[in-house]
């Protein structure tokens, strides 16, 4: 079964205003986050797998999966129920051997050949990005804007119909519409969420504004 990346809350410690970790996940879950990675670029390996294990038990019995971000070492010692790669991390294939075959494998593609070099046997779903510009993360490569989203995600399905597209990079309430109706099924968001005041009510609304252009698409894709 393919991941639900409908509402992508990528959590991260250097953009979560100090608050604890466990509880801002749940608050993401409850406004109705339906993956959750947890990127941390900066800690220790220690200290790594001793945040993913509390995310991942916070959210146990909530059918939100956990992904560790790059990190399939910590995803391991954490019992996440997966990673997700970028193009100069881990190969997806090397991930898939070390993970088994249950695990949730992403991917994150920036460009048109990237997309159809996906190795589609072993990725569940794909991240375009960035779509515009953050402060959540520094981007070498321009934003690809909601044309390059589109032609991106045009690409990968050729390699798979069905396969989940996600878009990240500045999303927000207000333009998450047109993220989706640009052709992605979900966006991955980190500051609009977890920088917010309150996250619960933060995700909700963001998860409202995909559900309003998912609707009206049809369950189609452009």
């Amino acid at each position: 079964m393919s991941p639900d990346i409908r509402c992508y809350a990528i959590l991260d410690p250097e953009h979560c205003r100090g608050r604890d970790l466990a509880t801002l996940a749940r608050a993401a879950v409850a406004g109705g986050a339906t993956i959750l990675q947890l990127r941390d670029k900066r800690g220790t390996t220690r200290d790594m797998v001793e945040r993913a294990r509390a995310v991942v038990a916070a959210l146990a019995g909530s059918g939100v999966p956990v992904l560790v971000n790059d990190r399939v070492d910590v995803a391991l010692a954490a019992g996440a129920a997966g990673v997700h790669v970028g193009q100069d991390d881990m190969t997806p294939i090397d991930a898939r051997r070390l993970l088994g075959g249950r695990a949730i494998i992403g991917l994150t593609v920036k460009t048109e050949d990237q997309a159809l070099a996906i190795p589609i046997e072993v990725v569940d779903y794909v991240c375009i990005g960035g779509v515009f510009a953050t402060v959540s993360k520094h981007n070498v490569d321009p934003p690809v804007g909601l044309d390059g989203l589109a032609r991106i995600a045009h690409r990968a399905r050729t390699l798979r119909a069905d396969l989940p597209v996600g878009a990240i990079a500045g999303i927000r309430a207000d333009n998450a519409g047109e993220v989706i109706a640009a052709g992605a099924d979900g966006v991955a968001v980190i500051s609009e969420i977890f920088m917010a005041e309150d996250p619960r009510a933060a995700t909700a609304g963001l998860r409202a504004a995909v559900e309003k252009t998912l609707a009206a698409r049809g369950g189609t894709r452009t």
